[in-house]
């Protein structure tokens, strides 16, 4: 798939696959900047869940090397936490990281690219579930992804 700088700003979100969905955006920022907001925890915590969800994210863990690990909660009703975790499989500065999210036996195996395109940055997130059932029962966290690189994207523009 290829972007050019027309459409900056514009996520697209595709499921290309019985078991694969993916989504791309074009940031008007350099690779070093969007990896550093993808792996600072403080800076990851301001844009990761949607602001239209009402569910205050913590970052507990953000460990991004081969091996480290993720954990990452929602504060739900009634004191409820929902917990996200797993662990890095491949890590390439600036350019690729690749995780596992066991907080189901159908978690997906997540990756996400950093493409230098003249400055700007062609951001691809793709996840690959177990199985069909699988991504049809979580879909619907892909449809958050628009929101989530808007936020994204204006973090992006406050780093400069």
């Amino acid at each position: 798939m290829s972007l050019n700088a027309t459409e900056l700003g514009a996520t697209k979100v595709t499921r290309t696959s019985d078991t694969e969905v993916e989504a791309t955006r074009l940031f008007d920022a350099p690779p070093h900047l969007v990896w550093r907001a993808w792996t600072t925890p403080e800076l990851f915590q301001r844009w990761w869940v949607p602001a239209s969800l009402g569910a205050p994210m913590h970052v507990r863990q953000l460990d991004v090397r081969v091996g480290g690990g993720y954990r990452i909660e929602f504060d739900g009703e009634g004191g409820q936490v929902w917990a996200f975790f797993g662990k890095y499989l491949e890590v390439v500065p600036n350019q690729r990281i690749v995780w596992t999210n066991e907080e189901s036996e159908d978690g997906p195996i997540s990756t996400v690219t950093f493409e230098e395109r003249d400055g700007k940055t062609l951001l691809t997130f793709h996840e690959r579930h177990p199985s069909k059932e699988a991504l049809d029962a979580n879909i619907g966290g892909s449809e958050g992804l628009p929101e989530q690189f808007a936020q994204l994207a204006e973090l992006l523009g406050e780093m400069g």
